[in-house]
């Protein structure tokens, strides 16, 4: 293959797959600057992993996935804020963000606090309930983070578990 046809072939890819990098970037960032610089370090890091790439052992997007969460989760415990400087909570205009900018209807409380809650969660466990969410299986939830598909369902398990308790005092509106 020659390195012009490697080039577009990467940049076919990541192109189709972009909402990858979108979502980890915006769930793992604190402001629209971090988000931009982790999304050009994950880029950058696809394509400097991308001769390692085999696609008989992974679909693509389960291989982004786990560059781009390892980037996210490395950066995050690298510069391992202070007390005060926490993540941004994740709000519905980080949604539309990192979901190709679709318009969100006006969230509800219980939605909101959803998002409060996935904003409050550890970098293994965002990674988790954000593939979760993606509808991804625990096989390969399990590949994508390396942890075995047991640890997978039981850490969704434990997280979902919390949630009910957290959502359960939350009433929707109009209720």
């Amino acid at each position: 293959m020659t390195a012009r046809h490697h080039q577009q072939r990467f940049e076919s890819l990541l192109q189709q797959h972009r909402g990858i990098v979108f979502k980890v970037a915006g769930l793992y960032s604190r402001n629209v600057a971090d988000r931009d610089d982790l999304m050009q370090e994950i880029s950058a890091q696809l394509w400097r992993s991308f001769g390692s790439y085999d696609q008989a052992r992974a679909k693509f997007s389960t291989w982004m996935y786990r560059i781009a969460l390892n980037v996210a989760i490395s950066q995050a415990r690298r510069e391992r804020w202070s007390e005060g400087d926490r993540f941004e909570p994740l709000e519905v205009r980080h949604l539309e963000t990192v979901g190709g900018g679709e318009s969100i209807a006006e969230p509800d409380e219980r939605l909101t606090a959803l998002y409060a809650f996935i904003g409050e969660l550890d970098e293994l466990n965002r990674a988790l309930i954000l593939l979760y969410l993606e509808d991804r299986s625990y096989g390969e939830i399990a590949e994508i983070i390396g942890i075995s598909e047991t640890n997978v369902a039981t850490k969704i398990s434990r997280i979902k578990q919390t949630l009910r308790g957290q959502m359960t005092a939350v009433e929707p509106i109009g209720a």
